[in-house]
């Protein structure tokens, strides 16, 4: 070969070594999480700021502490809380009742909604009853539900359920209608059964949405349990604020909201979990490993 020849051949890629990936990744990844501490860090200036603020105001007597409480005061009721064990017994049961909720919610939602796959003319004959439960208000539910299930535990669970059931199935039902049509057809063109297509490219498909719902329906599961908490309880954190609130005891309330916020976080972060090691299975479904 000429050296003309060789000046005139495209020059082969250049193989990077796997050092030099990885070394890339783990930049990528201490990038990633030196921002994520970044924010975390402002988050926490600007709510000291704010809460700062908040107190200055209070004592310099710009902002009533009658009205809108104080961090001080906010602090010291959690405390008491806490300390008396009435904050925390409040604190379980409501995360219970929510948490029951919440899964009985997605199961029996995205159940129905992958499910509906199976038949457009059951798909279409519940629509009508889905869109009426999605547009109904589940506060106007809730003393039906009362004299339904009782005062006990079990009609702030239904609450709970109640509240989530609906958006998982819908976002079930789209994930599964979102499953590529052309993949359906080659496999009833290679005489897969519907079970078959079902388990291998609907159920994959709708793992994402799934997912998501699992995310959207965390606060709906607190809200419907604190919600029937309101209508009957003797315990658990909605009692508490609705017995705060008839007394006017600003700081109290706020002290439970900022509780159930917290159960909220917690859910979150479990959701999380749970998500990663469905996900991981939906990639292991979808290359058929």
């Amino acid at each position: 070969m000429t050296t003309e020849q060789e000046l005139s051949r495209p020059a082969a890629p250049a193989v990077q070594p796997l050092g030099t990936r990885g070394a890339r990744r783990e930049d990528a990844a201490g990038r990633r999480h030196r921002s994520l501490a970044l924010a975390i860090v402002l988050d926490l200036v600007l709510l000291a700021g704010a809460l700062t603020a908040w107190q200055l105001a209070v004592d310099a007597g710009s902002v009533s502490s009658l009205l809108y409480g104080s961090p001080e005061m906010i602090w010291r009721t959690i405390a008491r809380g806490v300390a008396s064990g009435s904050m925390v017994r409040d604190a379980i049961t409501t995360a219970l009742e929510a948490l029951a909720g919440f899964v009985i919610g997605n199961v029996i939602g995205a159940t129905v909604g992958v499910g509906l796959w199976y038949s457009r003319l059951v798909e279409q004959m519940l629509r009508p009853a889905i869109a009426f439960l999605g547009a109904t208000p589940i506060a106007a539910l809730a003393p039906i539900i009362i004299v339904w299930a009782g005062t006990g535990v079990s009609s702030k669970v239904v609450m709970s359920a109640a509240s989530v059931v609906v958006t998982a199935l819908v976002l079930a039902f789209d994930g599964a209608r979102g499953t590529d049509p052309l993949q359906i057809r080659m496999l009833r063109s290679m005489g897969a059964p519907t079970h078959r297509i079902f388990r291998l490219l609907v159920l994959p498909s709708s793992v994402t949405n799934i997912c998501g719902g699992l995310r959207l329906t965390a606060g709906l599961a607190l809200i419907g349990s604190i919600i029937g908490e309101f209508i009957s309880s003797d315990s658990g954190l909605g009692h508490a604020i609705l017995i705060a609130g008839s007394l006017y005891d600003v700081p109290t309330v706020l002290a439970n909201l900022i509780v159930v916020g917290l159960l909220s976080l917690a859910l979150l972060a479990a959701i999380g979990r749970v998500e990663r090691i469905i996900l991981r299975w939906r990639f292991l479904a979808l290359s058929g490993e």
